[in-house]
């Protein structure tokens, strides 16, 4: 071989070294970010958050709709969109007996203006933080000092799409600190600073936003990483599956934010529990115990359904029975009536409400067996000098209710 095909050789190796460099540059930190997801939190227990985007991937029809419930909505970051009472003039004060707000934007921010009655003291303006709420019934916000969460006195209440005084606040100027027995319903994790004082301190870079994939599938950053890696994999690996728990389980997947406040900690913080541990050996109601406990509509679903004989008499009864978590089924009377009908079909039980009454009701089971009800746990007061208004909300006792019942 001449010394020119030698050199020719050389430079080739060479170049086609050079170009695999450039290549593996140019492409090795995409690749990498791809097989190792960004870590949004991680729990106690060391499993990682990666975030319900991720999820999109594979599942992009569940993720769709899943975006359109109201436990997806039920927190985020707040602005003109996610916010919905109006900051018009006109349309932007709440008058109470001691104080006064007032809602404006500023650059592109939302703020609650304070004015005390009667008093030279100034606040500050407070910053529309986060929204809590998907606004089906109302929004609260929160407010970030530092790092400090706060709730704003201002809330939004649907049926007037105007201003109200937050759930249970007084009629003057008041600050409530949230910690996380208020946080853990409307978010699917949070990080308390540790080593404080205060409860109400976090990390504000690692809370992740509305109820996602991960608060009822565990965190999923070994399930991503494995799926990515293997895309021929049919079956799913390192995730939780609903249908393998047992009944118990699945339920307390909802329980955790749908049985009461769950005051009694047992261990960790209201957030330890991920979906697949026993709910019970984390948090409890007090007085749990007390059969003649009544049982608020608003926060305890699952003591109400639970007391129910459809539950009793069922069982494999669960609140996915009637549920899917993944879709917004609000409104939908026609659907909730079929899975009445499922198990109380024509052969088997006949509905014996007399017929005006049922004409009334539209053949509405739903309607019948399980009315709306006043809450006494959720009251707002509208006006200045009117008294607390209870937000109404479908009972979960299902039974035969008494035309008195009925009317309450």
């Amino acid at each position: 071989m001449s010394k020119n095909a030698i050199l020719n050789s050389l430079l080739l190796i060479i170049s086609v070294f050079m170009i695999a460099i450039v290549y593996n540059c140019k492409y090795s930190i995409e690749e990498s970010d791809y097989f190792k997801p960004q870590v949004l939190a991680t729990h106690f227990n060391g499993e990682q958050f990666v975030g319900s985007t991720t999820c999109m991937e594979c599942h992009k029809d569940i993720y769709s709709t899943h975006l359109k419930t109201a436990h997806y909505n039920t927190s985020a970051i707040a602005d003109s969109n996610s916010v919905k009472g109006s900051f018009k003039e006109g349309s932007n004060t709440l008058d109470l007996r001691d104080v006064a707000f007032e809602m404006k934007i500023h650059e592109d921010s939302l703020y609650q203006h304070t004015t005390l009655k009667n008093r030279n003291a100034i606040k500050p303006p407070s910053k529309f933080d986060i929204v809590i709420g998907s606004g089906v019934k109302g929004q609260s916000f929160l407010t970030w000092e530092n790092n400090e969460l706060y709730q704003l006195q201002v809330s939004y209440y649907t049926p007037l799409d105007d201003w109200v005084n937050s759930p249970s606040f007084p009629a003057y100027s008041y600050t409530r600190p949230i910690g996380d027995a208020c946080l853990k319903c409307h978010v699917t994790f949070a990080t308390n600073i540790p080593n404080t004082n205060k409860k109400n301190i976090y990390d504000r870079e690692r809370m992740l936003y509305g109820i996602d994939c991960e608060r009822c599938h565990r965190p999923s950053e070994k399930h991503v990483v494995y799926h990515r890696a293997n895309p021929e994999a049919k079956e799913a690996k390192h995730i939780l599956k609903i249908k393998d728990l047992s009944r118990q389980q699945r339920l307390d997947v909802c329980a955790q934010c749908h049985s009461g406040l769950r005051e009694e900690l047992i261990k960790g913080t209201p957030f330890s529990f991920l979906a697949g541990d026993r709910l019970n050996e984390y948090s409890r109601n007090h007085g749990t115990a007390n059969p003649n406990e009544e049982l608020d509509v608003h926060g305890n679903q699952y003591g109400l359904l639970t007391s129910s004989e459809c539950f009793k008499q069922t069982p494999t009864m669960d609140c996915n029975t009637c549920h899917d978590p993944h879709k917004n089924q609000r409104g939908n009377t026609a659907l909730f009536n079929s899975k009445c009908i499922a198990c109380h079909s024509a052969s088997s039980s006949v509905c014996t409400a007399e017929s005006m009454k049922k004409d009334i009701m539209g053949d509405n089971c739903i309607a019948c067996h399980m009315p709306t009800k006043a809450s006494q746990a959720m009251q707002v007061q509208l006006a200045q000098d009117s008294v607390e208004t209870s937000f109404n909300v479908r009972t979960h006792l299902i039974k035969i209710y008494s035309e008195e019942e009925w009317q309450e």
